[in-house]
């Protein structure tokens, strides 16, 4: 795969739900301080954990088409409903999937990717429904497991493929068209800070050449609790995001896709910066029409 799409990281978090529980993946001292202080704490809690604030047409439709999905059951659930979430709940998974569908229907020659990398909560019959939601929703679009070398943009438009689906559980080897989480590594720096980050994402791009895989550059800056209660009322866009914005933008700039370069970048507030189409014109440099792999 060598072309280079734009992704969004925790895409689904344009909604936070206020209302819903804290999610299970939170450690206790988040949940004793929501426990505390309530709606106030979700409030505070939502500037931290929203990294995107376009919903999923739009994100496609502005030219995202890499999506980082993470799902979570609500805690006595009756109607074992799956849901994204990120800290406090979102949208119903059926929801989001239904909406990139509807896209897709509309734009016959558009290809996303999926990938579901984080469960919480979720066991073998929550993993059953999402598989036969994901037959339901997207049916005949759903690309099977092939070598990833071997996919590329004129494959998937002869197949009417549109959705490829990496799934981060051992139930991917269960299902064609699941593709293996480990053919989407996707390298997380762990920092607040920018140079240490560009630092982290050249190295691993350098090792991305080994691996003959799918691969996401998580250009994103991870608050420490000292940088949250710092910038408690402001939040990650205007505490992190926005002032690392154009270290990061030149960074991208900088890339070149192809077998040895960059494949599929990401980014927090995909809207700032001209992420998206900084991203998309890095495709340009490509060599010739026959590097049009996806």
């Amino acid at each position: 795969m060598f072309v280079s799409p734009p992704g969004s990281h925790d895409s689904f978090s344009f909604y936070i739900d206020e209302a819903s529980p804290v999610g299970p993946e939170q450690p206790d001292t988040v949940q004793n301080f929501v426990s505390v202080f309530g709606t106030v704490a979700k409030k505070l809690m939502r500037k931290w954990l929203a990294t995107q604030t376009m919903n999923f047409t739009s994100q496609l439709e502005a030219g995202v088409r890499f999506f980082d999905l993470r799902i979570s059951t609500k805690p006595r659930d009756p109607d074992n409903e799956l849901f994204f979430a990120h800290g406090l709940f979102s949208a119903t998974v059926r929801e989001g999937l239904e909406q990139i569908s509807g896209f897709l229907s509309a734009h016959a020659r558009e290809v996303v990717f999926l990938d579901f990398n984080h469960f919480y909560g979720v066991q073998n019959m929550h993993h059953e429904k999402l598989v036969a939601m994901l037959r339901e929703v997207f049916g005949d679009k759903l690309c099977p497991v092939i070598f990833a070398q071997e996919v590329s943009l004129q494959y998937l438009w002869e197949k009417e493929y549109q959705v490829l689906v990496f799934y981060h559980h051992p139930m991917a080897l269960e299902v064609p068209f699941l593709w293996p989480g480990q053919m989407m590594p996707s390298p997380w720096a762990n920092t607040t800070d920018p140079e240490k980050l560009i630092q982290f994402l050249q190295a691993s791009v350098t090792d991305r050449r080994r691996k003959g895989t799918f691969f996401v550059s998580q250009v994103v800056l991870t608050p420490k609790a000292s940088t949250v209660m710092k910038g408690m009322a402001s939040g990650l866009r205007e505490t992190i995001t926005e002032r690392a914005l154009p270290a990061m933008m030149q960074w991208i700039r900088s890339q070149r896709p192809g077998e040895s370069g960059i494949n599929i970048i990401t980014a927090d507030f995909v809207e700032l910066g001209e992420f998206i189409s900084a991203v998309i014109t890095l495709n340009y440099h490509l060599d010739d029409e026959d590097d049009y792999a996806t």
